[in-house]
């Protein structure tokens, strides 16, 4: 049988590793292939060429696609609704990171905070999630938190103060959330350390964008 091609595309340098792990763990025999573009990142934030993200995005699943990929997986929750558009237009399917873990969080409760360490991610993060509720017919209440500078320190390579800043953050919410979802693939890196907190409502999407993966796409049960 041949080995499905999945080319993963990132926009942060801190999911390439840890995801392609999570993906070779969970799915086994499969080729990945990672596309990193760090400078989108930047242009969402500060509003430069925005116009342009989607056309190079786009750009970069177009390519998957002619290098044989069997399915693009966005491992980016800023740009999802680009990975949508590529999906649509594209005979191979583009899967969101953060789709099965915006489903699980209208599944498991109506108050629901959503953190990020980039405000670039949020938007797009709450659209989806307003969007999983409307079609189940919930009216769920949504928190958007950005936690200041944790993503700055990522970056600097301090992954532990990264890592404390989310915690100290969310431990503010957890009392009056159904939900906690941690918006971004890169903050999965702090589970670990969300000390006080009940973990069954802290929702993040690496494992639930994987496991999504592996069984509509890969049909692995």
């Amino acid at each position: 049988m041949k080995i499905k091609k999945l080319v993963v595309i990132h926009t942060s340098p801190a999911t390439v590793e840890s995801l392609t792990s999570l993906i070779k763990q969970e799915i086994g025999k499969v080729e990945v292939v990672n596309i990193l573009d760090d400078s989108i990142l930047k242009d969402l934030i500060q509003k430069n060429h925005v116009e342009f993200v989607e056309e190079r995005w786009l750009q970069y699943a177009t390519i998957a696609a002619s290098m044989g990929a069997d399915a693009v997986l966005s491992a980016c929750s800023s740009v999802g609704e680009i990975a949508e558009k590529a999906n649509a237009k594209l005979d191979i399917p583009v899967y969101r990171i953060d789709e099965a873990m915006a489903e699980k969080a209208v599944q498991m409760g109506n108050t629901i905070s959503v953190f990020a360490t980039l405000s670039s991610t949020l938007d797009p993060t709450v659209n989806l999630i307003k969007r999983k509720a409307e079609s189940l017919g919930k009216d769920c209440t949504l928190h958007t938190v950005l936690v200041p500078d944790a993503y700055e320190e990522l970056m600097r390579g301090n992954r532990s103060l990264h890592n404390k800043k989310i915690q100290e953050t969310v431990l503010k919410y957890a009392a009056d959330s159904d939900v906690l979802v941690l918006a971004q693939a890169s903050m999965a890196l702090a589970v670990d350390e969300l000390k006080g907190i009940d973990m069954d409502k802290v929702l993040t999407s690496p494992r639930l964008g994987v496991a999504k993966l592996k069984k509509e796409f890969f049909h692995i049960s």
